[in-house]
């Protein structure tokens, strides 16, 4: 893209810039780190902010909670120490000063030097699990501890919840194993209470021996990193060897379980089930679940919480066919042992693959596209745009009288397949609108005049189709080509980030590798001229889910680019369907009517209540009744689950596949049909299709239609 190239000239010219500047005018490393990344944010970065006293302060915000987010360690003191420094951030930044950063790195180190020293006196004591008492875990309102005496308080409280947990969950299963053999000799709860504290005690263990093998450059990665997500959630700093990993995914190849995590509010989050990966084969994890404890082969789980996240993935991660056991909490609350066999991600099973979907009226068919792939070096090799292409010409041969593309949970990927992908239901014409760093636009067109399906066309989305996948159905929608289906709204990334090595960025190496930072280039607008950034794509019908009351959506990460229209690109619409009116209303009525609909909406509200609790119990009787409600409230959703459509599915091979089925892969493809036909989202979309493509309907007014 032509930013890219702009940016690569300024690289370039940065290179010999710094060569001849920096290198000998200031040796620190971290000096020099801050200097450059200010630099290329300030002209690389698609919208630079201004450093102000108000980036100063939400800098200052955010580091603390990088730091010490679970107020866990800090005292009020020190907060009061640093508060000087709270809106002088933005000169030190401009002088290159690290003034704040020193204060706080030896203070965080003093003070986790301390907890380390205090916390095995802490665990030494039993706990009383019949004593009525509750904790509060909103660590953004909790206050910090007034003194040492204080902390330990603090400290002791907090073990005390990680011991009951970890004491009901021992007691559960012990009950579950008596149960199933009376013979088995049940552990009083004096031991297990003991066991609980052992546990905590050698998490704590491990735990310091992370952090204590962190060095100054880590910390001040943390720092770094306050700076650059003002600018926007995907602008990150990848110091040498976060970008090791960076490279290594890019390769293709993937080992450990399968999901992408974040952390978020202290906790660490699924953000992403990769698909191929085990997770994604076996449906253990959603987007949204939350991972407690990390488990190893006959080894006790290790607590995570508050652990940084790249001390988690490691814990996590492990070589092909091992198991990790991660204590999980679900989206609704409820809390289990996953247990996950890493292995590599199958990349064939994020290509493309089609059903034929047999009804009395007639064959439908659907693809379902995970992600937009694509081999950079030879676009001519498989990627998403042939394999649709070859999907779609395979289910017309099977003279299907309409097509649902599913994109639920498609996060992107590659451009130029969605600009191929969209000329295969338009004529010729626009698709998205490209604005670059500096204001340059550009306009990507669909230039073959052929169209691959004129018939009917249901596109599903979700809260997690992003990016590529949103201007797919973006461009669909505008030229009324296409009825979307899921979600009140997609997840609303309308941007695109470029990887810049910054070790270009100066001559000779002297300070070693200096990393890279991934920066947003550009922004995405739809061709009637709105942004996808942010409001994302709205269904032409909602249908709701889970997650519709759950914040996950780009408007809901911190320091998005705004949304904005700019001037539209020159196309004509299509003519809608006759009876398009017909069946968006049709279907209206019969997700209002659709008694799993309420249930839904219910599960919905369930989630978003448990998600804003924070309070627990730290007596075993509350804290096992509050679990027991909470798992039967659950459970009642469990009858969504129960649906089953009268619909038959029958699997394509994949048509770009000269390879013969294998035992393997038809037993994946027989376990997705049997999930076919229990998707209420599918269902509904054959429902559409056989409205928008019933003859009969053709022409007629819409008020005969509803009287019908």
């Amino acid at each position: 893209m032509r930013s890219l190239i702009l940016l690569l000239s300024l690289i370039l010219f940065s290179g010999i810039f710094f060569g001849f500047n920096l290198k000998n005018e200031d040796p620190n490393k971290d000096k020099l780190l801050l200097e450059i990344i200010s630099y290329v944010l300030e002209r690389g970065h698609y919208s630079p902010k201004e450093i102000n006293d108000i980036f100063s302060e939400n800098v200052y915000m955010d580091y603390l909670a990088n730091l010490d987010g679970q107020h866990r360690f800090f005292l009020k003191s020190d907060i009061n120490s640093f508060e000087q420094y709270k809106y002088s951030i933005d000169d030190q930044i401009k002088n290159t000063e690290l003034t704040f950063f020193d204060l706080t790195y030896e203070k965080i180190i003093e003070r986790m030097g301390q907890v380390e020293e205090f916390y095995d006196a802490l665990l030494e004591q039993p706990f009383n699990f019949s004593k009525k008492q509750e904790i509060d875990l909103n660590f953004e309102t909790a206050p910090y501890a007034a003194n040492l005496v204080e902390l330990k308080q603090l400290w002791r409280t907090r073990f005390k919840l990680n011991a009951l947990q970890n004491f009901a969950s021992k007691k559960e299963d012990e009950l579950k194993q008596y149960k199933k053999d009376s013979t088995f000799n049940l552990s009083s709860d004096i031991e297990l209470e003991i066991k609980a504290r052992k546990n905590i005690k050698e998490n704590m263990i491990s735990f310091f021996e992370r952090f204590n093998d962190l060095k100054r450059k880590n910390w001040f990665s943390f720092y770094i990193n306050s700076m650059v997500v003002q600018f926007d959630p995907h602008t990150f700093y990848l110091p040498p060897s976060d970008k090791d990993r960076f490279d290594a995914s890019m390769s293709g190849k993937f080992e450990g379980i399968g999901a992408r995590l974040t952390k978020k509010n202290q906790q660490i989050k699924i953000v992403e089930v990769i698909s191929g990966g085990p997770v994604w084969r076996n449906e253990l994890l959603e987007i949204g679940d939350s991972i407690l404890k990390v488990g190893q082969e006959s080894e006790e789980p290790v607590d995570i919480s508050g652990m940084v996240l790249d001390d988690a993935v490691k814990l996590i991660k492990g070589p092909k066919g091992t198991n990790v056991y991660l204590t999980v909490k679900r989206v609704d609350g409820t809390i289990e042992v996953v247990t996950v066999t890493r292995d590599i991600v199958i990349l064939e099973e994020t290509y493309a693959k089609s059903s034929l979907i047999k009804d009395q009226s007639g064959n439908y068919g659907l693809i379902e596209l995970p992600k937009f792939y694509i081999n950079f070096q030879d676009y001519n090799q498989r990627n998403a745009a042939t394999d649709v292409k070859k999907e779609l010409e395979q289910l017309k041969k099977n003279n299907v009288k309409g097509i649902i593309l599913d994109l639920r949970n498609n996060g992107g990927g590659s451009l130029k397949t969605v600009v191929d992908m969209t000329g295969y239901f338009i004529e010729e014409g626009p698709v998205v609108q490209v604005k670059s760093t500096g204001g340059r636009k550009e306009v990507l067109r669909d230039t073959d005049p052929s169209i691959i399906w004129d018939g009917p066309l249901v596109i599903l989305v979700n809260e997690f189709s992003a990016s590529a996948s949103e201007i797919l159905a973006a461009a669909l929608q505008d030229y009324s080509r296409a009825i979307i289906l899921g979600s009140k709204q997609t997840f609303g990334k309308g941007t695109v980030q470029n990887i810049i090595d910054l070790n270009k960025m100066i001559s000779g190496g002297t300070y070693g590798d200096l990393g890279a930072l991934k920066v947003t280039t550009d922004k995405f607008y739809r061709i009637n001229g709105l942004t996808t950034q942010l409001e994302g794509v709205k269904s032409d019908i909602v249908f709701p889910d889970r997650y519709a009351m759950v914040d996950m959506g780009e408007k809901d990460q911190d320091n998005p680019l705004s949304w904005d229209r700019i001037t539209p690109a020159l196309y004509s619409p299509l003519p809608k369907f006759s009876n398009y009116d017909y069946s968006v209303e049709r279907s209206k009525r019969r997700i209002k009517e659709n008694p799993f609909v309420e249930l839904i909406e219910d599960q919905a509200a369930w989630i978003k209540k448990q998600q804003e609790d924070s309070r627990f119990y730290l007596d075993y009787e509350s804290f096992k009744s509050n679990r027991e409600s909470n798992k039967k409230y659950a459970d009642k959703f469990k009858k969504i689950l129960e649906f089953e459509s009268n619909l038959i599915f029958q699997w394509l091979p994949e048509a770009n596949s000269v390879k013969v089925p294998n035992k393997d892969l038809i037993k994946k493809r027989e376990r997705w049909e049997e999930s076919l036909k229990k998707d209420l989202y599918i269902a509904e979309a054959v429902e559409i299709l056989k409205d928008l493509s019933n003859q009969i309907s053709v022409g007629k007014p819409i008020a005969q239609l509803k009287e019908k």
